[in-house]
């Protein structure tokens, strides 16, 4: 019961997440054309433009003021909750999903990091994301804006890497994303909304306005507009293994944020001209050339592949007690070497490697824990995205992502609870290599 009710709960803040995202995100990129498609030519006194535009079936005229007008509306619309409730049901998510039981999700098995000390650097890492953020725009370097920008991509890929050792995939991006996030937020209600509240101020007392305060706040403004695409990334990104779950997925997110930016940037400036219009295709070659260097053929010859051994001898399973399996009564004993004495039928069932018999008993063993229709473990009321392996079909129809995650990626099982061995993953390659049959 437990599980179920975990279940709906992250299915709720998940889709509360989703909303708020997206109305934040469509508020930031509207304001961002908005501001680069006004008409500056001949304005209007005490205007720094304005915009005709036309949707829905309606005509509207938009004007964008220097500073402000001379009396305030009595209808002002702001545009803050979308940004605090987006971040507020993402650390709810963040820790629904990962501080609930950060053994499992959370820390990679073997980087000696006890639950609460992962959920320590998570949170530890957020604050800290905002303080060296902030500190670096008020310093000399909020003046060299291409620059900034280097030093701060340089950083949050830093933190990618450091987070690789110590979290898991998903973890890792998961926790990169939320310092973005993090620091999104934080323009809005530390330099963005007070910008605005001491505009607004200022008019209703009749004195004139500070404009360095909405430049700062237009300057952020910005950076979150780059930083949008890169999350949504992330927050994608868990659907992947192919990225996140890959021994180089703090270079693959470096990759795909660069992609990103590039892309942002296009649609940033086309207004004033299309001299950006070559980020699409190198976007696109850029997406091709990453999908290419982490296929399952170049992950083979990654350094941590090559450490099987490159003949695989096969060993019973372990006795275990998790999710209630027992020792397999049909895993094989280990294979003696092959000599003039063995007979040409046991010679010929040699060769065709592993049989189906071992891997379902392996499959049985680590697996359907999680991936059944009656699931064993309690941390699952149904099988994970509906991926189940109680038949010999599921198995071989699911092969190709078995591959993807318990073999080349290693990320499943999820925090290696079953504790999974890489004899076994070996196993499991091979079979799958030679053609995935089932008799």
């Amino acid at each position: 019961m437990e599980a179920h009710l975990l279940e709906w709960l992250n299915l709720s803040v998940r889709w509360v997440h989703m909303i708020t995202g997206v109305a934040w995100i469509g508020a930031s990129f509207y304001f961002v054309w908005l501001e680069n498609n006004l008409n500056r030519v001949n304005p209007k006194d005490g205007l720094s433009g304005d915009l005709w535009a036309i949707h829905g079936g309606g005509i509207y005229h938009l004007e964008k003021y220097k500073l402000a007008p001379p009396s305030m509306p009595e209808n002002l619309h702001w545009f803050k909750w979308e940004a605090y409730f987006t971040w507020m049901s993402g650390i709810a998510l963040l820790c629904l999903v990962f501080y609930y039981n950060p053994m499992l999700y959370l820390v990679a098995p073997g980087s000696g990091l006890t639950g609460p000390e992962g959920v320590a650097i998570g949170i530890g890492s957020l604050i800290a994301g905002w303080f060296v953020y902030d500190f670096l725009c008020d310093s000399p370097l909020g003046k060299k804006p291409a620059l900034l920008g280097f030093i701060l991509f340089v950083l949050l890929i830093a933190a990618a890497y450091g987070f690789s050792k110590v979290f898991s995939g998903r973890g890792a991006y998961l926790h990169v994303g939320a310092i973005i996030g993090t620091i999104m937020v934080g323009n809005v209600f530390r330099i963005i909304m007070p910008a605005q509240r001491a505009l607004v101020a200022a008019i209703a007392e009749n004195r004139t306005p500070d404009p360095t305060l909405p430049a700062k706040g237009l300057l952020r403004s910005r950076h979150n507009n780059y930083f949008t695409l890169p999350v949504l990334f992330i927050m994608i990104s868990n659907h992947f293994p192919s990225t996140y779950g890959s021994q180089y997925n703090w270079l693959i997110l470096a990759g795909i944020a660069v992609l990103a930016v590039l892309v942002r940037h296009y649609f940033n400036t086309r207004h004033d001209s299309h001299k950006f219009a070559w980020t699409l295709p190198v976007a696109a070659l850029g997406m091709i050339c990453l999908a290419y260097v982490t296929g399952p053929a170049q992950m083979a010859n990654s350094p941590e592949v090559a450490k099987a051994p490159a003949k695989i001898e096969y060993q019973p399973l372990p006795e275990t007690a998790i999710g209630g399996g027992a020792k397999p009564e049909t895993a094989a004993a280990p294979a003696a070497p092959a000599t003039p004495e063995v007979a040409p039928a046991q010679a010929s069932t040699a060769a065709q490697g592993p049989t189906f018999d071992k891997v379902h008993n392996v499959i049985q063993e680590r697996c359907t824990v999680c991936h059944s229709a009656k699931p064993t473990s309690p941390l699952f009321s149904a099988a994970p995205a509906g991926v189940m392996f109680d038949t010999p079909e599921q198995i071989k129809l699911q092969a190709p992502r078995i591959q993807a995650q318990a073999v080349a990626s290693q990320i499943m099982p999820l925090g290696n609870i079953t504790q999974m061995t890489q004899q076994e993953r070996d196993l499991i390659g091979a079979w799958i290599n030679q053609g995935a049959r089932t008799n």
